[in-house]
């Protein structure tokens, strides 16, 4: 039995790259040694309902649910209810599955209920018997903001309806500065022996949970969602290049500078390896690649053997 398995550690994760390496992670780990904190910046309302995709992607992939297709939604998933919706009239540009629907209207009825979202996350991992433990990052509402060409957009605005169309020129957390870490962040925080950034967008994803956790006094690594100057899914290299930012490894390791102890990057952009040492950070060049599920398992074991080693 390797000694890395002993590690705790806690993962910050967005998006279908996040619920990869989460996954992986989970494969990997004992349950009780991981734990997943996962952006909620990206929740929105949406036909009377709370719709978290974030977290829901992150769970569903856990949970073997994940559409393998997409990374997000539901493995046959039907669409009558949004088929109905639109021939009524209805806003159909978020696409909700039927089986979706039923997260979403649970979820929107335990809230109203009086339940914190962190405690109906918990509820409905039992339910999908996800072991390890997956927590929002925060109860309280941050909405990630986009500031772009046409004015300022609720992200899925700008991410979904608009399909990321208009030029990003900065992003605003709406209610960060009141909210608090969810029950559980800061005591898996202040136990943990790393904390491990996937490969989820750093401006949209990690961001949010950074600034609700607001310090971290750990060993960080960060996996880039950027091989070879593109993202596998996501806008993140679309929006370091409107940002006036070349996309690369190199950029996403700059971008977490102030924080990282160690910086994962793809064999295809080993060409950055001495840039990013020189920022005082350690690396580790590997395959990120995450095409086949076996993958995850892959890329978890080669990040915590780079952290036993650090």
């Amino acid at each position: 039995m390797s000694p890395y398995i002993n590690l705790k550690i806690v993962a910050f994760a967005g998006g279908v790259g996040g619920a990869k390496l989460a996954q992986g992670l989970a494969q990997t780990l004992p349950p009780e040694n991981l734990t997943i904190v996962v952006n909620t910046g990206d929740d929105f309302e949406h036909l009377g309902l709370y719709i978290c995709p974030d977290l829901d992607t992150v769970c569903y992939t856990l949970a073997g649910l994940a559409n393998p297709e997409t990374g997000w939604g539901r493995v046959g998933e039907t669409w009558n209810t949004i088929s109905n919706v639109e021939k009524l009239g209805g806003p159909a540009w978020f696409r909700l599955g039927d089986q979706d629907i039923a997260t979403h209207l649970e979820r929107t009825r335990r809230l109203k209920d009086g339940k914190p979202l962190s405690q109906i996350t918990k509820e409905f991992c039992e339910a999908w018997d996800i072991k390890p433990s997956v927590l929002p990052m925060t109860d309280s509402p941050v909405r990630t903001m986009v500031d772009s060409d046409e004015g300022e957009l609720a992200f899925q605005e700008y991410f979904v309806h608009r399909r990321c169309e208009p030029r990003v020129k900065g992003f605003r957390f709406d209610g960060v500065e009141v909210a608090e870490p969810a029950p559980g962040v800061r005591e898996a925080l202040a136990s943990a022996d790393a904390i491990v950034f996937c490969p989820s967008n750093p401006w949209v994803s990690i961001d949010p949970i950074l600034k609700v956790v607001r310090e971290i006094k750990k060993t960080v690594v960060a996996v880039s969602p950027i091989i070879g100057g593109k993202t596998v899914k996501g806008p993140a290299a679309k929006m370091y290049s409107e940002l006036g930012i070349e996309p690369s490894a190199l950029a996403v390791a700059r971008h977490y500078r102030t924080i990282l102890t160690g910086f994962v990057l793809d064999n295809a952009d080993v060409n950055f390896e001495k840039q990013i040492k020189d920022l005082d950070v350690k690396t580790l060049v590997t395959d990120t690649l995450m095409n086949q599920p076996t993958d995850r398992a892959r890329l978890a074991n080669d990040v915590l053997h780079f952290i036993g080693s650090l």
